[in-house]
């Protein structure tokens, strides 16, 4: 039996690993498909497949995209985008300069309440990356406001806290096109995080589909098995792909693994014959 991993971030976002690290780990654990997904950017997925030459695993382009459903940040997934498409590209490079502004205005408002933190510190250290919330985290643990990573998303960045405003909205819609162009395959990721509840869950995914969602993430290191049979039924319902991952992170999320979670999580090569049949279906 094979496994995957759809859902694995390198630190061209908020990853610790480079991409060539993340594709060594995941032929480590044997995986035979890994989708790298970082955060509003693709340009790790050039060394990723670069790396991967020769070696007994497919690397699935992806991407993370942070939009805004209803006051909610929710994130959809791409899979198979094409980092050749410049017109993708530049709006990836939309994506990346909306969380530049954000990021800005949060570390004015920390230095306004009277902590030392730059944004110059966190470039220095992670050069050509984009920055996130987890970049953050670690400079206000570094400079000693917080003992964890956990602490610090609890105590100063909540999204829509005093120092994390939202930021510039991305719509659903803008997200759904832009890799509707690409032709990619969107899915929703990890939709039991957004905290709404299975009815309105039900409510978004089918407000998705009708602007073209193809998948719903159903296996996640956040789900137990029963959240997954729920998520399994509702893509059935609605006529979408199972897709799964880790979400892996590094060191930033230390108790998930590549492949595996938390643990217990495997995902067959299975399920991505599934979406690839899915996409020959659609004409992709």
């Amino acid at each position: 039996m094979k496994f995957i991993d759809l859902h694995v971030h390198s630190n061209a976002s908020d990853g610790t690993y480079t991409p060539s690290q993340v594709v060594a780990l995941a032929v480590e654990k044997g995986l035979s498909a890994m989708a790298l997904t970082d955060h509003d950017t693709i340009s790790g997925i050039p060394e990723a497949q670069a790396a991967a030459a020769g070696l007994p695993i497919e690397i699935i382009p992806g991407i993370e995209i942070s939009c805004v459903y209803q006051g909610k940040e929710i994130h959809i997934l791409g899979l198979y985008v094409n980092p050749d498409d410049q017109e993708f590209r530049a709006a990836a490079e939309g994506l990346r300069l909306i969380r530049d502004k954000r990021n800005e205005t949060m570390m004015l408002r920390f230095q306004e309440a009277g902590m030392d933190l730059t944004l110059e510190e966190i470039l220095e250290k992670n050069p050509g990356t984009v920055i996130t919330r987890a970049h953050i985290a670690r400079l206000l643990m570094e400079k000693g406001y917080v003992k964890t990573m956990d602490q610090a998303f609890r105590k100063y960045l909540d999204y829509g806290g005093p120092y994390c405003p939202p930021k510039e909205e991305i719509t659903p819609e803008y997200a759904m096109k832009i890799l509707a162009n690409s032709k990619a395959s969107p899915v929703l990721a990890h939709p039991y995080q957004y905290r709404l509840g299975d009815q309105k869950t039900e409510e978004l995914v089918c407000y998705l589909t009708s602007l073209g969602l193809h998948g719903l993430e159903v296996y996640h290191s956040s789900n137990n098995q029963h959240e997954s049979g729920k998520l399994k039924k509702l893509a059935l319902k609605y006529g979408l792909f199972s897709a799964g991952g880790s979400d892996f992170h590094g060191d930033n999320k230390p108790d998930i693994s590549i492949g595996s979670g938390r643990g217990g999580l495997r995902i067959t090569s299975l399920l991505l014959d599934d979406i690839k049949e899915f996409r020959r279906e659609k004409g992709l």
